[in-house]
């Protein structure tokens, strides 16, 4: 697919943190959209048969955590 990783250790990191400390590291845009996730709590254990309606879940899902990101700002 072409894509290239760009996840360092969380020691490059830090070290990179106190050279730039405005630089946000990428791994950490990931887990937090992980754990917005993991807050709907039909999703995390998946009880669906079909996949049309697990999609459609992740779907609205997402949809929820766009519309509170709009609102709170």
């Amino acid at each position: 697919q072409g894509y290239i990783p760009h996840v360092r250790s969380r020691k490059d990191e830090s070290n990179e943190n106190q050279k730039h400390p405005d630089a946000k590291p990428r791994r950490w845009v990931v887990e937090v959209t992980h754990s917005w996730f993991n807050r709907f709590r039909k999703i995390l254990t998946r009880f669906e048969k079909t996949l049309q309606s697990h999609y459609a879940l992740l779907c609205f899902a997402a949809a929820v955590i766009c519309w509170r990101k709009v609102i709170s700002r």
